[in-house]
């Protein structure tokens, strides 16, 4: 798996309690700016895509949701996360990578994800983006559980694009 230079800061994070995207996109792009990753001069970085998933409120046979559980290895799932990012970033051209994960119990209507690219141009920002969500979904090690009803059902298998 290719490794990203220098100039490709990845940074991933798991988190357990729930957070405000946009505020951590904020943050990121904040740091990025302050170590000198968002200026065209520095990385070539003109156009940054990103995007932001919710738990939804039912669960995959339509009955509400109380709650969404994501179990995970610790270690193993970061891991995999970053090579999942750098692997995406070193294909598209990415300048910068956030990607921000929910672990643990999340409610209908929080964030789950946050994802934002900065690249050179749009189409690589978005493309990345893309990829990357695909990569998070089918290769990233979390197991769900859907609680409804007070008891809680694991999820087989992905929800379609």
């Amino acid at each position: 798996m290719p490794i990203p230079s220098p100039g490709h800061p990845i940074d991933v994070h798991l988190l357990e309690a729930s957070f405000q995207p946009l505020e951590l996109l904020a943050a990121w792009q904040r740091s990025l700016a302050t170590d000198g990753h968002d200026s065209p001069g520095a990385t070539g970085s003109a156009a940054e895509s990103h995007f932001i998933g919710r738990v939804r409120p039912t669960t995959a046979s339509g009955e509400p949701l109380e709650a969404l559980e994501l179990e995970h290895y610790p270690g193993m799932t970061e891991t995999r996360l970053q090579a999942i990012a750098e692997a995406c970033a070193v294909r598209h051209g990415a300048g910068a990578v956030l990607v921000a994960h929910r672990v643990g119990r999340v409610l209908p209507g929080e964030a789950i994800v946050l994802v934002a690219v900065q690249a050179d141009r749009r189409g690589p920002a978005q493309r990345c983006v893309q990829e990357l969500l695909e990569g998070l979904k089918h290769h990233a090690p979390f197991w769900k559980r859907e609680w409804s009803g007070g008891s809680g059902t694991w999820v087989a298998g992905n929800t379609p694009l």
